[in-house]
């Protein structure tokens, strides 16, 4: 599903025209993203969990050529899910 589609989605179910639908879709995900960059976590009762890990520096190598390289260390978005979604994912509603 793209977003276009999730707007079209959430505005049939909540009577909001699309421009406004689409607004208030961005602004949530700007939020969660803000919220993120500052280092704190989202929890959503029911559906999840979004928060930051930190992945180490280490060791990988090219592909094509083999070659060693190294791979900085990064700081990683993360979602874990409620067990509300990962029941409703499963089918057992």
């Amino acid at each position: 599903m793209k977003k276009s589609e999730l707007v079209t989605l959430v505005a049939e179910k909540t009577g909001f025209s699309k421009k406004d639908t689409e607004k208030t879709i961005d602004t949530v995900f700007t939020a969660i993203a803000d919220i993120m960059a500052a280092g704190d976590r989202l929890q959503i009762s029911g559906f999840g969990t979004f928060e930051t890990k930190e992945r180490a520096a280490r060791t990988g190598h090219n592909p094509s050529t083999g070659e060693e390289i190294n791979i900085a260390a990064a700081t990683m978005p993360v979602f874990k899910p409620g067990k509300v979604l990962k029941d409703k994912v499963d089918g057992n509603k």
